[in-house]
C-alpha cells in the first residue's frame, strides 16, 4: 500500500509544481500588463511543456483568473490572519487598508496585478473587497462608522487604495509608509469618524510588517 501510494504522491507534488509555475509566470504577464501573449509564451516562461497547460487549464483566460485569484486569496488570508487580535471593527478596516497599501510597495508585482485588474477587482468577492464591506458594515453597527450608503463607500475607499497605488508606483521614492497612512486617516474620517480618533488609529502599531516582504508562493 505504502509503495503504491508514493508514486501517486511524487505525480500530485509534480502536477502541484507545474501549475504552481503556471500561475506564477501568469502573474508575471498580468503585472506587465501582457494579456495577449500565446500559450506557447507562458509555459516557456513558466518552463513547462504545451501539454502540461492543458492539463491544468482549458484556456489563457481561465489561467489568468486562477492567477488572479491566487494573488487575492493570499492577501485576504494574511489580512485575516494579521487582523486576530483586533476586536473593534474600525480598527480592524484601518490595519487593512494601512497594510494593503504598504504591500504596493513591498510587494510590487502582486500589486501591478491588483492594478492591472483594479476596478474589476473593487466588486470581487474575494480579497479586500469583500473584508472592506464586512468590516465597514460592522463598524456601522457598532456606531464606529457614519455611513449612509455602503456601496458608494466602498467605491470611495477601493478609488482611494488603487489611487494610492498608482501614485506609488509612478512615484518610487515616495514615503509609502507616511503616504499609506496619511490616506487611511482620510478614509477613516470619510466614513464618519472624529479626526482625533483616525489619528489615534492610524498612529497604532502594525504586526507583521515583515510578512509583507515575503510574497506568497502561487499555490
Amino acid at each position: 500500500m505504502a509503495h503504491a501510494a508514493e508514486p501517486q504522491n511524487r505525480l500530485a507534488r509534480r502536477k502541484q509544481k507545474t501549475r504552481a509555475a503556471l500561475i506564477a509566470a501568469a502573474q508575471s504577464l498580468i503585472a506587465d500588463g501582457r494579456l495577449n501573449v500565446p500559450v506557447l509564451e507562458i509555459t516557456q516562461a513558466a518552463d513547462v511543456g504545451m501539454g502540461s497547460f492543458y492539463n491544468h487549464f482549458a484556456t489563457k483566460e481561465e489561467l489568468f483568473d486562477a492567477a488572479i485569484a491566487e494573488v487575492l486569496d493570499s492577501h485576504g488570508a494574511l489580512l485575516d490572519e494579521l487582523n486576530r487580535s483586533t476586536d473593534d471593527p474600525a480598527e480592524t478596516f484601518a490595519r487593512s487598508f494601512r497594510l494593503t497599501c504598504r504591500m504596493f510597495r513591498h510587494r510590487p508585482q502582486e500589486s501591478r496585478v491588483l492594478l492591472t485588474n483594479g476596478l474589476n477587482l473593487l466588486s470581487a468577492d474575494r480579497g479586500v473587497a469583500p473584508r472592506a464591506r464586512r468590516d465597514i458594515a460592522a463598524a456601522v453597527e457598532a456606531g464606529r462608522f457614519h455611513v449612509d450608503d455602503l456601496g458608494l463607500a466602498l467605491a470611495i475607499v477601493g478609488g482611494s487604495l488603487l489611487g494610492l497605488g498608482q501614485l506609488l508606483k509612478d512615484e518610487p521614492d515616495r514615503d509609502a509608509d507616511e503616504a499609506a497612512d496619511e490616506v487611511t486617516e482620510k478614509v477613516l474620517t470619510m466614513l464618519g469618524m472624529a479626526p482625533e480618533e483616525a489619528r489615534r488609529i492610524c498612529r497604532l502599531p502594525l504586526p507583521g510588517i515583515d510578512t509583507l516582504s515575503s510574497p506568497t508562493p502561487a499555490a
